[in-house]
């Protein structure tokens, strides 16, 4: 049998972190999985930057450049799991053409400034700590259910509990 693609897209630092293999783990015996540090896929060199000149480069054409580079990649039909950017970057290549059956994203709040919807199932989670995640507003506008996991932060999806719960929405 073949198993289903799951692309899952780092947050802003990238790089292989222990915390993305509680995903793998969990997730592997039901899919191919792919993992993308958006820092490459962004052509973004990190070694010696702070978190804000990172996140400067990414608003600074390093989105896009990530989103191209992701639909030379992959050109069938996949689920997505993504974190904090990679959603929106996952989000944003969705609307050029992706083709995802499901996107769960995870704290990522530059979503809040998107007015459009992608084609494909769709799940959201924020912290109910993380102060910049959409309003209740953009969510009944784009008629998007939110999942608000409460007593959280932005970094939500490091903690093991909130992993097992993510990925029961995959299984």
């Amino acid at each position: 049998m073949i198993k289903p693609r799951l692309l899952l897209l780092s947050d802003l630092f990238g790089g292989n972190p222990e915390w993305i293999e509680y995903y793998i783990q969990i997730l592997e015996p039901k899919f191919e999985i792919q993992y993308y540090d958006v820092l490459q896929l962004a052509d973004i060199d990190s070694s010696n930057l702070l978190e804000t000149d990172i996140h400067n480069q990414f608003l600074n054409g390093g989105i896009e450049k990530a989103v191209d580079n992701l639909l030379a990649s992959e050109k069938s039909e996949v689920a997505v799991l993504a974190f904090s950017i990679g959603g929106t970057i996952a989000w944003k290549a969705s609307l050029k053409g992706l083709k995802i059956t499901k996107l769960i994203a995870i704290s990522s709040t530059r979503l809040r400034f998107e007015t459009e919807v992608p084609n494909c199932e769709t799940k959201l989670y924020f912290g109910e700590q993380d102060l910049n995640s959409p309003s209740s507003e953009w969510f009944s506008k784009l008629k998007i259910e939110k999942h608000i996991l409460e007593n959280q932060k932005h970094q939500l999806y490091l903690d093991e509990k909130n992993v097992i719960l993510i990925c029961s929405n995959l299984l």
